[in-house]
């Protein structure tokens, strides 16, 4: 996916051994479709050299206000009205102090004081040690940075070069990449709440046994990355999967069923859309032993009594039905037969206005899907692509049936 086509995009280095993951991070955003210029000032060139990153971002690379290359001399204005943005990654302690003070003593602090501000965004992202990073002239700046329009992605925490652990780390090349795409993607859902589920439910039938399905939760997680991306507050309730949280979204890890009924009940009065994307158990078993079930050597196995479990979807569109209230509620099936109509009886059955269905067996687990939206007026197919561009198309129907609702 080509997410940052046509997208010119300024990345500048500076001192700091996290030099090496600006690396990684051009060739990344290559891939996402940008044209990378990189600015390196004399300290980043200390830690990487100027021909890495030229190999890497196929063009040449800038250091000096004074490079002939420029016919008017002016590498600051030229480099920087060719920009969308310009991200500086690492952004070292002592760079973002120079912001503040407008200081313009080399190429690329110049190029940050002399672009127009309103057609070309400033990103940061920090990179230092973590006494430096809580030192309050750091957050001073920091936070007066922002004042003055710039965009702090934040750091990550963890083991830095000097052998401490904490918060002050560059935050990594996927993680960037994750925040630059979403920078630069529409605003529909500005304004709104989008509250998902996604993954399995996990029913106990003892201590160490239970009652799952094999649902990965990637289409539910890719549903919550691409409404952030759409400008919206999103909370994740996850079933027991392993994946990593989407930037920028609030994740609230559950078990089983019920568990995932009251976190879910609990977000939904400042929700004002609901997908529910997760594999719901329909059953549980009704009492789950205390201990490990112990095979007796009888050869019989062991009767267990099931009652249902309650339906997550069902619970909040009634509700929101009863209160008035002007949440918009999708649900997902996941069928092995007779997928519109199957789909057709569960949205009526359930009276929400969308359901997503798929032929969930051929997809779980995997990073495509095919989905199928049904609603009153009858169905349309989203043919099979990467789940998390299916996920973008979906989000951009909800934002398109709730305007025309509203």
């Amino acid at each position: 996916m080509n997410e940052l086509a046509g997208k010119h995009v300024v990345l500048g280095l500076t001192g700091g051994i996290a030099c090496y993951k600006a690396a990684e991070l051009c060739r990344a955003l290559i891939k996402a479709g940008a044209t990378v210029q990189v600015v390196m000032t004399e300290a980043a060139e200390q830690f990487i050299t100027p021909v890495t990153m030229q190999a890497l971002s196929n063009r040449p690379v800038y250091g000096s206000q004074w490079d002939s290359r420029e016919a008017n001399n002016m590498p600051h204005i030229n480099l920087s009205r060719e920009a969308d943005a310009i991200l500086i990654a690492p952004c070292s302690a002592d760079f973002m102090a120079k912001l503040l003070h407008g200081r313009a003593d080399e190429l690329l602090s110049l190029m940050c004081l002399a672009r127009p501000i309103e057609q070309v965004p400033l990103l940061i992202a920090p990179a230092m040690n973590r006494e430096m990073w809580a030192h309050p002239a750091t957050q001073r700046n920091m936070a007066q940075l922002s004042a003055d329009g710039a965009t702090i992605l934040g750091v990550g925490s963890g083991f830095q070069a000097c052998g401490e652990t904490g918060d002050g780390r560059m935050l990594e090349p996927p993680e960037l990449l994750e925040d630059i795409i979403a920078f630069f993607s529409p605003k529909p859902l500005a304004g709104q709440t989008v509250l998902v589920t996604a993954g399995p439910t996990y029913e106990a039938i003892d201590p160490v046994r239970g009652i799952t399905n094999l649902s990965s939760g990637k289409m539910g997680f890719a549903i919550a990355r691409a409404a952030r991306e759409a400008g919206a507050q999103v909370t994740l309730v996850a079933g027991p999967v392993s994946l990593p949280t989407p930037r920028g979204v609030t994740r609230v890890d559950v078990r089983s069923a019920r568990e995932m009924l009251q976190a879910v009940q609990q977000q939904v009065p400042a929700a004002t859309v609901f997908v529910a994307t997760a594999a719901v158990a329909d059953w549980r078993p009704a009492a789950p032993a205390e201990q490990k079930i112990k095979k007796d050597g009888s050869g019989q196995a062991p009767a267990l009594a099931f009652t249902e479990n309650p339906d997550i979807l069902a619970t909040v569109a009634q509700s929101a039905r009863a209160a008035s209230g002007a949440l918009f509620c999708v649900g997902f099936a996941a069928e092995s037969q007779d997928l519109a109509a199957n789909a057709q009886a569960k949205r009526v059955r359930k009276q929400v206005p969308l359901l997503v269905g798929n032929l969930g067996p051929a997809t779980f687990g995997q990073d495509d899907n095919a989905l199928l939206l049904v609603d009153a007026q009858g169905t349309q197919e989203l043919p099979r692509a990467p789940k998390l561009e299916l996920a973008r198309k979906l989000i951009a129907e909800i934002d398109r049936r709730m305007r025309t609702s509203a």
